[in-house]
């Protein structure tokens, strides 16, 4: 049945999703700060140093506070999972497009996560070393990295196409090697120079050197390879 309504009881309905919008702002401006607290916690603490206690301290509430926003603390470490690996994705997909498509390309983006996990070391952390166990990412955290080892493989593939690695480089193989290389910059970056940027001190500066082990690793097949494969 439809309802009527005088002139002044509309008036009075107007506002209502007005305050519904400025409640959900409101709302979402609370997670913001939860999360941006429980960064600036684990990169004093580390990550294991984070509690739910310690963020309602910080945020000026009491502790059952913090559960009308996030169910529990793996939520917390959940959800800041999941914005630092859309930002890391968004990161290594623009310095990708600006590179020639291959090598160049995989190359720059990977330093350009690389600059990205040093100078956001505790959600990197958090995402590519697993430091908190019981942490298992919700599909929807995930999803960024499997699109981000979609961007590598496809600028895999194009080096092979462009004869820069053998076609055995356009493989999850690779993929793996790849993440092995620069992970393993990282890690040693990290535990003994942790305060200096990407290129700079012993470790980063390496890395381009360490991406030619691509071409030793999957070599473009020579004439002679070709004729003993009986490949044309």
């Amino acid at each position: 049945m439809l309802l009527r309504m005088s002139h002044d009881e509309a008036a009075v309905q107007i506002p209502g999703p007005q305050r519904v919008d400025r409640r959900a702002r409101r709302r979402q401006e609370t997670i913001e700060e939860i999360l941006d607290i429980a960064t600036d916690v684990m990169t004093e603490e580390g990550v294991n140093g984070l509690s739910l206690a310690e963020v309602a301290r910080r945020l000026g509430v009491q502790p059952p506070s913090i559960y009308k926003y996030f169910p529990s603390l793996m939520a917390i470490y959940d959800t800041v999972f999941l914005r630092g690996q859309v930002e890391h994705l968004e990161v290594m997909r623009q310095a990708m497009a600006g590179a020639e498509p291959g090598l160049a390309a995989l190359t720059a983006g990977l330093e350009a996560s690389g600059r990205w996990a040093l100078a956001n070391r505790p959600t990197a952390q958090l995402m590519f070393w697993r430091p908190v166990p019981s942490l298992e990412p919700s599909a929807e955290a995930f999803a960024p990295s499997v699109q981000m080892a979609s961007l590598q493989r496809a600028a895999l593939a194009d080096a092979v196409a462009a004869g820069q690695l053998g076609p055995e480089a356009d493989s999850e193989e690779a993929v793996y090697l790849v993440s092995t290389l620069i992970v393993e910059v990282l890690s040693q970056a990290m535990a003994n120079e942790p305060d200096l940027e990407w290129g700079k001190g012993r470790f980063t500066p390496t890395f381009p050197k360490l991406m030619k082990l691509l071409a030793a690793a999957y070599p473009v097949p020579t004439a002679a390879s070709k004729r003993r494969s009986g490949t044309r």
